[in-house]
Formats: structure tokens, sequence, C-alpha cells
């Protein structure tokens, strides 16, 4: 279901994500009960006696209301409506005359933070609800479908992923993917001789990140969305843009001055601070 999650890690954030209360306060979660209780109307068990009607009709009711939960948000009204959604795009270089916009879901503050941070570093699974809930706030791209995008999750090293267990990008990435209906292309690896971005200034940042990239195939469509969790001053999406700018920057004719051009995009859970 999930990719580079085990089975007990799994199960872990689907239980919670199947609980009825919000993710944040934990009181439950408005439910329209008339809908379901009118979701067969010409159908009810006092009028079909019959043990094998009452059994579908039940299971059809529950079917419905799994299938409505599964559509609903995962926070209460309150909750949802006391964050601060899609803060203003910022952008970084990736080349001459070329700039990467980066559309980040909401701030890295409070409560988003700690569950990005318990979510990446302690394998917390019942994080995760409340993170695709902040991954479903995302717009769509514009013009980007199946057949002319990819998202690009931000790589990670060997060495990371043996440590953690897991990819905790590519897990969102993915439901990302499943969420806009456009497929992941992971054909980008990151070099394991860079340390980690946490607690490095921005010039740090990008020192560090020299050459971290490289890509090992050739892109099969001319739409680039990357996605990383958190993009703080932006630094490892711009070292990402500019490896992808660079290494598909195609070889143009003299005669035919044509190109092919890539578009590139970026988007992140969390960015910054409010504060």
């Amino acid at each position: 279901m999930m990719r580079y999650l085990a089975l007990y890690q799994t199960g872990l954030w689907l239980a919670e994500y199947l609980d009825i209360r919000c993710q944040l306060c934990r009181i439950y979660r408005s439910t329209p009960q008339a809908q379901l209780a009118h979701a067969y109307p010409s159908q009810s068990v006092e009028s079909r006696g019959d043990a094998a009607t009452q059994f579908l009709l039940s299971r059809s009711s529950l079917i419905a209301k799994y299938r409505q939960r599964f559509n609903s948000g995962l926070l209460c009204k309150h909750c949802h409506h006391s964050i601060t959604w899609l803060p203003t795009p910022f952008t970084v270089d990736i080349a001459a005359g070329t700039i990467l916009p980066i559309q980040a879901a909401t701030y890295y503050d409070y409560p988003i933070r700690q569950a990005i941070r318990a979510f990446k570093y302690h394998e917390n699974m019942t994080k995760l609800p409340l993170l695709l809930h902040i991954l479903r706030q995302l717009p769509r791209p514009h013009g980007c479908h199946k057949n002319n995008s990819v998202i690009v999750a931000m790589p990670t090293t060997e060495q990371r992923l043996i440590k953690r267990g897991f990819d905790p990008v590519l897990v969102l990435a993915t439901q990302l993917s499943k969420h806009w209906q456009i497929p992941l292309w992971q054909g980008v690896a990151r070099i394991d001789n860079t340390v980690s971005q946490q607690g490095l200034t921005r010039a740090e940042r990008l020192s560090n990140l020299d050459n971290a990239f490289a890509l090992i195939e050739k892109p099969p469509v001319k739409r680039l969305l990357v996605f990383d969790d958190v993009a703080t001053t932006g630094a490892s999406l711009q070292a990402l843009g500019q490896a992808m700018c660079s290494q598909t920057m195609p070889i143009t004719s003299d005669e035919s001055h044509t190109t092919d051009c890539y578009h590139i995009r970026a988007y992140a859970l969390a960015h910054g601070s409010q504060s």
C-alpha cells in the first residue's frame, strides 16, 4: 500500500486514519449523519425483514460510511481553519534566467513542525494522517496530468534509508501522486557524501549540496513537479532543480535553433515560520 513501509508501519497509520476523531484536538469530526441515514431511502431494514436483505443493507451502509470518511478531511472545521494554508509561493534561481517557484501547503510552525519531525525522525506513524491532510491542501498544478507530468520526490541516500528504515518523503510523495493522479518518477539519485541540512545556514546548505544529485535516466515528460517535506530556505529544492536543469539541458542545433524545454515546479508540506 505504501512505498518503503513495513506491514506494522502501514497498520499503525491506517488504524489512526480510520479513527473518526480530529487529528489535532481529538474531538470527533462532524459527520453528516442525515446523509448516512438516508443513503438508501427506498430500502429499509424494517420494510425488508429477511436476514439476507438486512445484511446487505448494513454492509452497504457501512461501505458508504467509510467511503465518506476517506473522502472527508481529517481535521475538524475549527482545527482546519486555525491553520494558515498556502503561504505565498517563493522562488529560487536554478539557472541563468530560470527560477524555481516553491509552493508550501502551510508554515513550519506548531503543531505541523512537531508532526513532521515525529514522523520523519521517530517513525511515529500516527502522525501520518495529519500530514496527509496537509498534503491535500496543495493545489493541483494547472495543466498537469498523468500524461505530461511526473512527481519527483526529494531523493534520500542509502545511508539515511538504512538508518530510518523507510523513506518519509517518498511515502508522502506516493500519496500526493494518488491525490493528483500524476505518476512518480525516481530518476534522480542522491550522493551519499552530503550531511544533514538540519542546523546549517543557507550558505552552508548550498555548499553542502554541491553535486549532491545526479540524473540516472532522462525524464519521460517535460513537466517535473519536485516534492519535499520541508522547504526551510529552499536550498535542497534549489540544488535538485539546478541538477535537473543542467543535466537535462538539451543540445541545440545552430541550424534548427530548437530546444526541448523542461518546466520545473516545487512543492512542500511546510515552509519557514509565520512568526
